[in-house]
């Protein structure tokens, strides 16, 4: 099968969930999913744009920005729900969740050492993006009345994401265009779950909610923009291992990004509440 039938063909599918979600009024997770959708999608060609380019200011910032939005939001908006319902059980949904975070990652992982016709990235971004869309829906399915401010900065990562991603395949000769397959994938897993009605327990919800916790914490915590050897700004390099002090003058970047990210979602939950 064609990298443009599965592309149009997982679109497609998006469309369809999206108009049974809009005949139950699921309005906050149909946006959500086209924010996600959107995001990734458009950062594609600026990706392959930036593909000869060796400044990765751009990056650095959509890294930084983005780790310190879910980092905020996640702490703000999911950490004091889950333990209020719940102490222990918020707190063991948040353990659980980190973890399952780091197997997802290093489960992952091993798909790089694999003879799979799919370029890995794609395989990754695409379970990222499954097992994000069904906490998100699950979210929101125990809690509709949550604002969409949240939804919006968990998937703000979308953006980075899709933009490195393109800049990654497009450097080694490879089509971005499968991206559109993790860009639909978080609406894929989301808008169905969403429609599930979870019964009102607190101990389910501390753990809901402790469990997305935990996922977001993972992922923010890997979108940091480590500006080290060997981490994902290096990666997106074509430096030698020698030429590693070229990395100094992004971290301070890097790190004031971060903190500029956790500021505007704080910035906008004190507008908006």
């Amino acid at each position: 099968m064609s990298d443009k039938v599965v592309a149009y063909s997982t679109i497609a599918m998006l469309c369809i969930l999206t108009f049974i979600a809009a005949l139950l009024s699921n309005w906050k997770i149909i946006g959500i999913s086209w924010i996600a959708f959107g995001a990734m999608a458009l950062a594609i060609p600026m990706g392959i744009k930036a593909a000869g380019q060796t400044q990765l200011n751009y990056l650095v910032a959509g890294y930084g920005l983005t780790s310190g939005a879910m980092i905020t939001s996640a702490a703000i908006f999911l950490v004091p729900t889950a333990i209020n319902h719940h102490p222990v059980y918020g707190g063991l949904g948040i353990a659980v969740g980190i973890m399952t975070g780091f197997a997802m990652h290093t489960f992952n992982h091993s798909l790089t050492h694999t003879s799979l016709s799919t370029h890995p990235v794609i395989l990754e971004l695409t379970t990222h993006a499954l097992t994000a869309g069904v906490t998100i829906g699950m979210v929101y399915a125990a809690m509709p009345n949550l604002g969409i401010l949240l939804g919006i900065a968990i998937v703000t990562h979308k953006g980075p994401a899709g933009y490195a991603a393109a800049r990654r395949l497009a450097m080694r000769g490879n089509s971005p265009l499968l991206l559109l397959l993790p860009a639909s994938a978080l609406g894929l897993a989301a808008l169905p779950v969403s429609m599930i009605h979870i019964s009102a327990n607190a101990i389910i919800y501390a753990l809901i909610f402790g469990f997305a916790t935990g996922i977001f914490f993972h992922v923010a915590i890997d979108f940091l923009p480590e500006c080290e050897m060997g981490g994902n700004i290096h990666q997106d390099t074509d430096l030698d291992h020698d030429e590693h002090h070229k990395l100094d003058r992004y971290r301070r970047w890097a790190v004031l990004t971060t903190f500029i990210g956790g500021i505007l979602v704080f910035a906008a939950w004190f507008v908006a509440y």
